[in-house]
């Protein structure tokens, strides 16, 4: 691509509205313009965005009914800290996970901006996929483009009033359907819809459906691209992770300048004009209402929809398809495109550490913790055998399923016993303190400080060992 930047002289003297209307500007708290996108009812990248928007509604609205041994597939428990994620109970002390988590999202985005643009944008981008939804039942209920700019500025009538109120009471019960959702992610879902319409649900619960439902209904119904092109920092850095080799929504000048209207079977060269019709048809299906033929655009959210309208427009003309299309930079100015670039490699790196640090801290996690705490308000006492006393704050913290019980020891220096309980019973989800005493012969004390190690084994899971150092202090010899 030529590195020129067009430059157009404007006269200061002529009108300002003038201006930005030629050079194609606005002024600073323009109101919106209302963009009226027309629909794409058929087209390869449509269909894969209808798989994925059904696959993630599917799971979104799902998911939250489901349950595993009679518990929420996917349950938050801030209360009691508790978050059960198909399957398995992570708490506090697992934020490490969670961590990770943040990080391997951060770096799967940028690997994938940086081979195919904004793709996250166009296909599963919770704007984007409720947006995608709401402006489907606008077209139901309204009708086509056409047919909504009409009505938009038809008068006020029965009809005008009954499509408007059926739209928004729509979108209105698919926000409140949204809402009710992801409360239910932290709110059991059945316990929150009976305590919701019996009134037996607090002020919280019915806080946070509102809050949601009317989120959902603004952003989607109203908002739409003003949160893709102003609110969402990803339009703002995604550029940085873009390079000539970057696979993006692209159209080709080179085959379709100059434009120009013409009728089906006469061939462009004849008239001296590129494959582009001018038809327009990119624009109006573009949910951000940019033109992708002045080049690549921030604004541009990867949805691919100038894709599948201009091929099909190529299909009537009995021109080749890909006239707009996912390509590079390079290809675009006939170099070589390399998938694999530095930067690429790093992130990719990266995100593979980083999933399978995950993984390995995963599959090893041990469902229970031993803290062990030594009273430090006495050094040591000698009991009434003459034997050297150590007392203790055993902590265990129980993070599976089901209750364990643990049998307790300590070893480290010879001839040393446990005086209180050896077993130690623990509840599912449960903390809990065991204050514990500890003695040894003195004559079997090297040294005034020495290490020891308290042991927990599980009765009924025997690979469930949990071992923790503490210090054992004598007189001095």
């Amino acid at each position: 691509m030529s590195s020129e930047i067009p430059v157009k002289q404007i006269d200061p003297s002529s009108d300002t509205s003038d201006n930005n209307k030629n050079t194609g500007t606005v002024e600073l708290y323009a109101s919106r313009k209302k963009i009226y996108v027309k629909g794409v009812k058929k087209g390869f990248f449509q269909r894969i965005r209808n798989v994925s928007l059904t696959a993630l509604m599917g799971m979104y609205f799902l998911f939250v009914w489901f349950t595993v041994d009679g518990q929420p597939l996917i349950h938050f428990d801030l209360p009691a800290r508790e978050f059960h994620l198909y399957g398995t109970t992570f708490y506090p002390q697992d934020f490490i996970l969670l961590s990770g988590m943040l990080i391997i999202a951060a770096f799967g985005l940028f690997f994938i901006t940086t081979l195919f643009g904004r793709v996250w944008c166009g296909y599963t981008c919770p704007q984007t996929v409720w947006t995608f939804i709401f402006m489907w039942v606008e077209e139901r209920i309204e009708g086509s483009r056409n047919k909504r700019m009409k009505l938009d500025k038809a008068p006020r009538s029965v009809e005008k009033i009954a499509k408007k109120s059926a739209k928004h009471s729509a979108w209105l019960l698919i926000a409140l359907a949204t809402g009710l959702t992801f409360v239910g992610y932290f709110y059991p879902i059945r316990e929150l819809i009976t305590d919701l319409f019996t009134l037996q649900a607090n002020g919280w619960a019915y806080f946070w459906v509102a809050f949601f439902t009317a989120a959902t209904y603004l952003n989607a119904g109203w908002l739409r691209e003003q949160v893709c092109l102003y609110m969402c920092p990803y339009a703002r850095f995604q550029s940085v992770m873009f390079d000539p080799d970057t696979r993006v929504v692209s159209y080709d000048p080179n085959r379709g300048e100059p434009r120009g209207g013409r009728k089906k079977g006469i061939e462009p060269s004849e008239l001296g004009l590129g494959d582009c019709i001018d038809c327009g048809q990119c624009v109006q299906v573009c949910p951000t209402g940019i033109d992708i033929r002045d080049g690549l655009q921030y604004e541009c959210i990867g949805c691919a929809l100038c894709i599948d309208a201009c091929d099909e427009v190529m299909d009537k003309m009995e021109y080749p398809r890909g006239l707009i299309r996912y390509t590079t930079e390079n290809e675009l100015e006939g170099k070589t495109s390399k998938l694999m670039r530095p930067r690429t490699f790093g992130y990719g790196l990266v995100l593979a550490l980083m999933v399978g640090a995950i993984i390995f801290t995963i599959a090893t996690r041990v469902p229970a913790q031993l803290d062990v705490l030594r009273d430090r308000g006495a050094l040591f006492s000698f009991n009434g055998e003459g034997r050297v006393e150590n007392t203790y704050t055993l902590k265990v913290d129980n993070m599976s399923e089901v209750p364990q019980t643990f049998t307790i020891s300590v070893s480290g220096l010879e001839g040393i016993r446990l005086l209180t309980e050896n077993t130690l019973t623990v509840a599912s989800s449960e903390n809990r303190a065991l204050p514990t005493v500890v003695d040894v012969a003195p004559e079997n004390i090297s040294e005034s400080n020495n290490a020891i190690v308290f042991t927990l084994e599980s009765q009924s899971d025997k690979s469930l060992v949990l071992e923790t150092e503490s210090r054992f202090v004598g007189p001095n010899r």
